[in-house]
Order: C-alpha cells, then sequence, then structure tokens
C-alpha cells in the first residue's frame, strides 16, 4: 500500500454549524510523509496544526484543534472523509476558525476529493496495529475500546432516551472500506434536539445549525421534512464521526474499535490512552496486494 494525496488543489465555502460564520477552504496536494496539515491563512504568519491527538484543544459537540491561543473547529466531518478515501498527505488552508458544516454529512467532502482526484506517491502507507486491548471509560455510562484485529472494524452503540431513537437501530458495525464507507456511513448527517438550542446559542454553539446541515428533533421525532437517510443514520454518524477522531492519529488503524455512548471527548482520550502504552501499538507498512483494507477513489492518478 503507498501514500496518496490529491492530484489537484480545490476549494469550497461554506458556514460553520456552530460559529455561522463563512470560511473558505482549499485542499492542495502535499509531498509523502507530511501528514495532514491544517493552516490558518488569515494569521500573519499562517498557523499550522499538523494533526495528532494532542492537537485537540476542545471536544464540546466537535473536535476541535487548537495552537498558540488559535482554533479550528468541527474537523472530524472532513477527517472522515479524508480516512475514508485513504488521503494520508495534504494542506487544508481555511480563512475562518470553523471547517464549513456543508450539508452536515461527510458526502460534500468526499465529493471534494474524488473532484481533486487522488494520486498515489512512491513511499509505503504506514499503519498503528493494535496488539493489546486498550479501553477508556467516562462516569455517564460511556466507553471506548481498542482491541487486536486484522483489519479496521468499528462497532459503535448509542442510547438516547427519546421516540425517535425507538425506531431506529441503536447499533452497528461496519467493516471499514472505502466502499463500505461512502455506502454505509458518508451520507450520514449530524444531529441534534430543539430543545438545546437557545441554551447552546447562549454559549455560542449552533450558531449556523439549521435543518438544512443537521437532522432537527423535537419532542415527538424527526424534524425534517425528508426524514431520515437511512433508519439508523443516528449511529451511522456516530460511526462517521469516529472514523474521523480516530484518524487524528494521522494513519490508519489495524484494529477493532469498539464503543457506546462515546463522543468526540471518550475517542480522543482513547487515542492518547493507546498512544501512552507503547506496548499496546507498533508503526508498520503492509505489502502491496496483502493489506485487509481496501482504498478507492473514483479517480486515481497513479
Amino acid at each position: 500500500m503507498k501514500q496518496r494525496t490529491l492530484a489537484h488543489p480545490i476549494s469550497a465555502r461554506g458556514v460553520g454549524l456552530h460559529t455561522g460564520q463563512e470560511a473558505l477552504m482549499t485542499l492542495h496536494p502535499a509531498p509523502a510523509d507530511t501528514g495532514i496539515v491544517f493552516r490558518r491563512v488569515d494569521h500573519d504568519p499562517v498557523v499550522e496544526f499538523p494533526v495528532s491527538p494532542q492537537a485537540v484543544g476542545e471536544t464540546t459537540l466537535c473536535t476541535t484543534i487548537v495552537r498558540e491561543g488559535v482554533r479550528i473547529a468541527t474537523i472530524e466531518h472532513l477527517m472522515s472523509a479524508l480516512a475514508g478515501l485513504g488521503v494520508d498527505n495534504v494542506y487544508i488552508d481555511i480563512d475562518a476558525d470553523e471547517v464549513p458544516i456543508m450539508d452536515g454529512s461527510a458526502s460534500h467532502f468526499v465529493f471534494l476529493l474524488q473532484a481533486a482526484g487522488v494520486k498515489v506517491l512512491k513511499a509505503p502507507k504506514r499503519f498503528v496495529r493494535i496488539l493489546k486491548p486498550v479501553r477508556v471509560e467516562n462516569d455517564k455510562g460511556g466507553w471506548a475500546e481498542f482491541r487486536p484485529y486484522d483489519g479496521f472494524r468499528l462497532t459503535f452503540s448509542i442510547e438516547f432516551d427519546h421516540p425517535a431513537f425507538r425506531q431506529t437501530a441503536e447499533r452497528m458495525t461496519l467493516e471499514f472500506s472505502s466502499t463500505a464507507y461512502l455506502k454505509e456511513v458518508s451520507r450520514a448527517r449530524t444531529f441534534g434536539f430543539y430543545r438545546d438550542i437557545e441554551t447552546l446559542r447562549q454559549h455560542n454553539l449552533a450558531l449556523g445549525a439549521s435543518l438544512e446541515n443537521a437532522i432537527g428533533l423535537d419532542d415527538n421525532g424527526v424534524m425534517n421534512e425528508g426524514g431520515l437517510r437511512n433508519r439508523d443514520e443516528f449511529v451511522r454518524h456516530k460511526i462517521l464521526d469516529a472514523v474521523g477522531d480516530l484518524y487524528m492519529l494521522g494513519h490508519p488503524v489495524l484494529g477493532e474499535f469498539v464503543a457506546h455512548k462515546s463522543g468526540h471527548a471518550l475517542n480522543n482520550a482513547l487515542l492518547r490512552a493507546l498512544l501512552e502504552d507503547e506496548s499496546a501499538w507498533e508503526m508498520v507498512t503492509i505489502p502491496e496486494g496483502s493489506t485487509p483494507i481496501s482504498y478507492g477513489s473514483s479517480k486515481i492518478v497513479i
């Protein structure tokens, strides 16, 4: 397996879910072993954010990276799309402090990446292989765990006391590949409760939220005119988020991720716990044709 970058730069403009501010974002090709690097280009000098678990500074309702007092929020959906297409190296320039929310899923970012084209580089792709179980928990009954596994499998379960969740599956397992990600997960949208909107906005959150970029839930059920895209869209989106949060390692995982009532904070705590235990993981490369994970794109440039 070889590393990947983009074949061409590509830009998108949109509104941030929480800030409500418009941002212009441009993705650029990057050389092998660059990794994924966000750049706040509206600062002088430009502030660079190489992704890592330690770069995450806030996890309230989204994953936010922070450096030198500068922040970029809601990066998880874009990170998820990059993981889904196996992009290892890219510069992400943005002129505001939140990645555009687009339609609340990863599908628009997938489209951008496919439109730019995925270029295969000469350097081997590096994976983080899980060697033994690592687990973290919180005081709300949530937990997340890595386990050894020959591939990348995610199992996620949710638990909400709300009518809409009684009519949908609350557990899902994804055997990861680009095809499975694009088909099963990438279009699942973020969701929120209408009863919380005033409180969130008092704390400068959800200022850009609408039924155009999120699933809204009132006391009776789903508020969106078209309903859900999938019967179990809620848990699918949680897996989408987890794929993006786990890609903060900067490398794809060879292992199993199992979680219950987890979120951005627990996902990040699991990554930090993993890295702290050097006996729990190793960095590996895999000979071409023998990898248990398959990546694909509608437009590959060799």
